[in-house]
């Protein structure tokens, strides 16, 4: 039996804009009413860290009422065929909860905390809230294990690492506007097939040919999926 091939995708918030989740990129950088350096940077968790616990609180409670959409299950069911790995850029569960095995969230898990003292002590969250008087095991506050701007990517060089393992790579719902990870296209292996889905051409330009599905994620996945079992 031959090896499966590895496919290799990187997803971001396009994709789990069709299961609900708002961005705040397609509102003028205002996310739920908020400028995002508010809510997602360094500096405007020590401004008002009580406004940065609530909104990512509502969140939490927002995605409790998600399901994961067409697009999610079937790069879960290619599992069958091809050996997945999911690079996202996505703060949210619904890849997991679609049943893909190989997750990798270079920008934090939203049902996660993270210790403010210690980053390294991350802790499950088994409900919605993460409040004031929360503490990890060394007595410091809890707060979201998101990676705000201005803040290292922990996970890029694992990130970097399955790209250089591509035989087909897929960027599927990011403009590829967010570095580091829109550069990970370029660990692909020059032999490997790169797949574009958006509905409208990002605006980036490639040093290498990129096959593009013009369409939503929903649409585009079952497109890819035929393309792509069409020659195992």
């Amino acid at each position: 039996m031959s090896k499966k091939k590895h496919l290799v995708v990187l997803s971001g918030a396009g994709i789990s804009a069709e299961s609900g989740i708002k961005t705040f990129r397609d509102s003028g950088g205002l996310w739920e009413g908020h400028d995002v350096m508010e809510v997602a940077s360094p500096e405007g968790w020590r401004r008002n860290r009580q406004l940065v616990q609530n909104f990512y609180n509502l969140r939490r409670k927002q995605l409790l009422e998600c399901e994961p959409n067409q697009a999610h299950l079937i790069l879960a069911k290619l599992e069958k065929d091809f050996k997945v790995s999911i690079i996202t850029q996505n703060v949210d569960d619904l890849h997991e909860r679609a049943g893909s095995t190989t997750v990798v969230h270079l920008h934090g898990e939203l049902k996660k905390a993270e210790s403010t003292l210690d980053s390294s002590l991350v802790y499950d969250l088994d409900h919605w809230e993460i409040k004031e008087g929360d503490k990890c095991e060394k007595g410091s506050q809890l707060r979201p294990y998101i990676v705000w701007f201005g803040e290292q990517v922990p996970k890029m060089e694992e990130a970097i690492e399955i790209a250089t393992s591509a035989d087909i790579f897929v960027v599927i719902g990011t403009s590829l506007q967010v570095y580091p990870a829109a550069g990970l296209v370029n660990y692909v292996p020059d032999a490997s097939e790169i797949y574009l889905i958006d509905n409208k051409n990002p605006e980036v330009s490639f040093r290498r040919k990129v096959h593009y599905i013009l369409d939503n994620a929903t649409k585009g996945m079952k497109t890819l999926e035929k393309i792509i079992k069409s020659e195992i």
